[in-house]
């Protein structure tokens, strides 16, 4: 799958979780209980339509295996465990977390990625951004100096993505928190909005990428029923 995508995405820097090109962004867990994430994520759905983003959901949140991810990968610091499961194909926006964010591919993806580095004047310019493949039945981390957003469809019929996040994540801002950081547009969130992406523009998210909304191109059913991906 992945060499049909870089073909069809010549205009991204495209690379696999798997190669070390991803190491300055995050590393892939591979002692990560996949298949009892992936069991749970059966009860979740991808919308017809745009991306469904749960911060919390109960049936993700086991409490052995809460238990297992806060004691491996957070030093003992609460998650909680959620989904984002969608067709998006498009860039959007950045964002970043105080705290890693661990994404479960339980279908192939691909990520969007950049570093905070980048970030000049509250603005990030998408000639720097690196695409990455997701290969299904991976778990990954990404360090929180790595800029991200929803993962992007590799097939018509969308993606489903677990999501684990230090617990309090994503969720909304008190009044007296918002005048702080023009990025920061829900608790432990900041955010840079593509002007395109008119849910974030109509919420008052920073106007903040410089060039266009990047979208991935994938593979119609009649191109992989013939290559057999």
């Amino acid at each position: 799958m992945i060499d049909v995508l870089k073909e069809l995405n010549q205009h991204l820097e495209l690379e696999s979780v798997h190669n070390d090109s991803f190491l300055p962004y995050g590393g892939v867990l591979y002692d990560f209980p996949y298949d009892e994430m992936a069991k749970r994520m059966d009860k979740t759905v991808i919308p017809e339509e745009g991306n469904q983003y749960v911060p919390s959901f109960k049936e993700l949140e086991d409490e052995a295996l809460k238990r297992f991810v806060e004691k491996r990968y957070y030093g003992g610091m609460p998650v909680q465990i959620g989904y984002c499961n969608g067709k998006n194909s498009s860039l959007g926006g950045l964002e970043f977390h105080k705290g890693s964010e661990i994404n479960v591919a339980v279908t192939d993806f691909v990520l969007l990625l950049g570093h905070t580095n980048d970030i000049v004047d509250n603005s990030y310019d998408v000639r720097k951004i690196k695409a990455f493949f997701v290969p299904s039945g991976t778990a990954i981390e990404m360090y929180q100096t790595t800029l991200h957003l929803a993962p992007c469809k590799v097939r018509e019929d969308g993606f489903k993505c677990a999501v684990i996040l230090p617990k309090g994540t994503n969720m909304p801002l008190q009044e007296e928190e918002k005048a702080f950081d023009p990025l920061l547009f829900m608790r432990n969130k900041w955010l840079l909005a593509h002007r395109e992406h008119e849910r974030f523009m109509n919420q008052g998210a920073h106007d903040g990428i410089i060039g266009e909304n990047l979208t991935l191109a994938y593979p119609s059913k009649e191109q992989r029923r013939k290559l057999n991906v």
